[in-house]
This record gives structure tokens, C-alpha cells and sequence, in this order.
């Protein structure tokens, strides 16, 4: 089976409780070409950068396998260029998984980021709400009542808002999903492969880097 049929057929389907997490396969249409152009274009949250979106979810097995590609090529990208990861919500059930990130991100621990993916994909933990990542974190160092100060902080909801208006911008309807300069979105999907993605996103960068 090819890796693009493979992601038009994978749900990144994981139990929690009596519930089902699902992240739905990007839409068969994306398939035509290697990207797709946002219509209308979105203007950036970082003055004078252009920015690179990595829209992903913890629960997804392709953005744990794509995500140590997207940080070495982060480190490539050129100083007027700034990559934001983007933590997605498919339903209520994954909002926890998304204040995880911006709590790690605002108390400066996303030293731990590639580490909620193993833990999730390589261990089976199931850190899926809050008190199980209160848990984790904790166990990785983190002070309990500081992430938690934190983890339900306005600021944190704030940010999470904020995603929910760039997925529903961007229209991402799967992940990992790349959107590059407001203007253009390329995902596994699109490239039929993880390298394949991180190439048309370089190419789009210097797209709108002209």
C-alpha cells in the first residue's frame, strides 16, 4: 500500500476511556498536486516573518514520525522565516493534548515536546487528560503546581482559541499539515512521503521569500 493511500485511510483512531479520539484523513482532492493555495491568504502573527505552520496532534502517528524532519529542517530556515507548531483539535477529547503544548511552551519545556510523542507512540502511555499529563510532566521534572498554575491559565486558553482559528483558516482537516506564508498548505498527503513534504515546504518558502 503507498504511504498516501495509507494516510487517506488512517483515522489516528486512539481509545480514551469509553471514547474514541479520531483526527481525520485529509480529503481525497488533495491528492491532485503537491499543495493547495489559501484562499483568501492569511496574514502572519509575527511581525515582519513569514511564517511556517506545523499543524499536528500528539496522537497522530505521522506527525511523530515526521516531526524530528521538521526540526532539522527548522534549523535550516532563514532568519526572516520563524516556524510555529500549531497543536490541532479534532474534537473536545484532544484540547488537553493541545494545553500540554502551550503549557510546556510557556513555562520554556518544550525540551519535552519530542518526548509527549514517545511517550505516546513508543511507551503507549496514555496521557490523554489532564490529570495522566499532570502526571507524566510532573514525573519528568516539571513543578506540579506550576504547570498546573499554567495548564489553566487564561493565557493558555488564549492560545488554544488561536489555534482553532488557524486550522478552521487554514482548513486542515488532517495532520501533519505544513502551511507556508499564509498562502499555501502541503501535507503527507499532497507528497506521498514525510521527505517529500519537508521539500515542497522548503520550495514554498522560497516561493514567498522572492
Amino acid at each position: 500500500m503507498s504511504l498516501k493511500k495509507l494516510f487517506l485511510r488512517t483515522f489516528a483512531v486512539i481509545a480514551i476511556g469509553s471514547g474514541v479520539l479520531l483526527a481525520p484523513a485529509a480529503q481525497a482532492q488533495a491528492s491532485k498536486g503537491q499543495y493547495v493555495t489559501v484562499e483568501p491568504a492569511q496574514p502572519s502573527d509575527t511581525a515582519g516573518k513569514i511564517e511556517v505552520l506545523e499543524f499536528f496532534a500528539y496522537t497522530c502517528p505521522h506527525c511523530s514520525a515526521i516531526e524530528p524532519m521538521v526540526e532539522a529542517w527548522a534549523k535550516t530556515l532563514p532568519a526572516n522565516v520563524v516556524l510555529k507548531p500549531v497543536p490541532v483539535a479534532f474534537n473536545a477529547s484532544m484540547a488537553d493534548l493541545q494545553k500540554l503544548y502551550y503549557s510546556l511552551e510557556s513555562l520554556n519545556r518544550l525540551d519535552l515536546h519530542g518526548e509527549v510523542f514517545k511517550a505516546i507512540h513508543g511507551e503507549h502511555k496514555r496521557i490523554y487528560d489532564a490529570k495522566a499529563i499532570t502526571d507524566w510532566v510532573a514525573a519528568k521534572g516539571v513543578d506540579r503546581k506550576a504547570f498546573e498554575d499554567v495548564f489553566n491559565s487564561f493565557g493558555v486558553k488564549s492560545k488554544i482559541m488561536r489555534a482553532d482559528e488557524l486550522a478552521k483558516a487554514y482548513n486542515i482537516e488532517g495532520t501533519p499539515s505544513i502551511a507556508v506564508g499564509g498562502k499555501y498548505v502541503t501535507s503527507p498527503t499532497m507528497t506521498n512521503s514525510y521527505e517529500g513534504t519537508i521539500a515542497q515546504a522548503q520550495k514554498l518558502v522560497e516561493m514567498v521569500n522572492k
